[in-house]
């Protein structure tokens, strides 16, 4: 039920696009309608709030506190609007749609090709990808799953675990590509993630060295960058070995250390009680964690 306060999606937009050119006349050019119809809107909205959205300046639209008050939440309804009229046309040609979310790197080397074969599987379904960093809260997200790292919780479905293995291109290695001791490696450039600036200290007290040397070289958020970043011989990188394999066996990178580290935060399939009656979900899971 709309209220009588509540404005319509044609005053909103008239106010935005009014706020963002600072006029009436250049609000109309872009929404294809005439100046009276741009102003009839913003009076509309202006007494259907009580309160004034603009001050009138010099033939300018200038906001007043109320109208930056409002801008910033009517900007993002409507792009939350446009967002949602997306999603609902990838629906297009398809029966189901999955909204996931996944970390980048791992989404993109080990998630993104086994989403690829499932298509030649059940074309009906497509996806709806996001990434992120952090832990999804299903109760706040639109997402029927995610695909994360961390310590396996009742109901999710363990992906791969998370070996870290040290690499390098090969002629960074003053062995010639060949594995070097840990007092070797802590000498070369050794490639940080910002998001995780405990792996390297960890590596180096796991091999009984004081990892107090170890916090120099550059700094990366993401494991894709990291990796950019070796293969370019920038450093060497401390990296999941599930995200590297293909590069090692090609050639791009090289062990740098016959050592690997396990961690306890294996990869994961996590996801909210109400996917489990979401029949694309169920298929897609359970072909999922047949894939090797």
């Amino acid at each position: 039920m709309r209220h009588a306060y509540t404005p319509s999606f044609h005053e909103l937009q008239a106010f935005v696009v009014s706020a963002e050119s600072g006029s009436a006349t250049q609000a109309a050019t872009v929404l294809g309608l005439t100046q009276s119809a741009v102003s009839r809107s913003i009076n509309t909205l202006e007494a259907r709030l009580g309160v004034k959205l603009f001050h009138r300046v010099r033939r300018r639209l200038v906001l007043s506190d109320a109208g930056r008050a409002l801008l910033r939440d009517a900007s993002r309804l409507l792009a939350d609007l446009d967002q949602t009229a997306l999603t609902v046309m990838s629906f297009g040609g398809h029966r189901d749609v999955l909204r996931l979310a996944a970390l980048p790197t791992f989404g993109a080397v080990w998630l993104m090709p086994r989403l690829a074969r499932f298509a030649e599987v059940a074309p009906e379904v497509t996806f709806d990808m996001a990434t992120t960093l952090a832990l999804v809260d299903f109760e706040q997200g639109p997402f029927d799953f995610a695909v994360i790292r961390g310590r396996q919780r009742p109901g999710d479905v363990v992906l791969a675990e998370e070996r870290l293995v040290v690499v390098a291109a090969p002629n960074l290695l003053p062995s010639g590509g060949k594995p070097l001791a840990d007092k070797d490696l802590a000498r070369l450039p050794l490639l940080q993630q910002s998001t995780r600036p405990n792996l390297w200290r960890d590596w180096f007290l796991d091999a009984g060295l004081d990892p107090i040397t170890i916090a120099r070289g550059a700094r990366f958020e993401q494991f894709g960058m990291v990796l950019a970043a070796a293969r370019a011989g920038m450093g060497v990188a401390l990296v999941p070995e599930v995200l590297v394999a293909d590069e090692i066996a090609g050639g791009a990178l090289c062990l740098a250390s016959t050592r690997s580290m396990l961690t306890d935060t294996p990869y994961l399939l996590s996801y909210p009680p109400r996917s489990e009656e979401v029949a694309a979900f169920r298929t897609f899971r359970d072909w999922l964690v047949r894939q090797p």
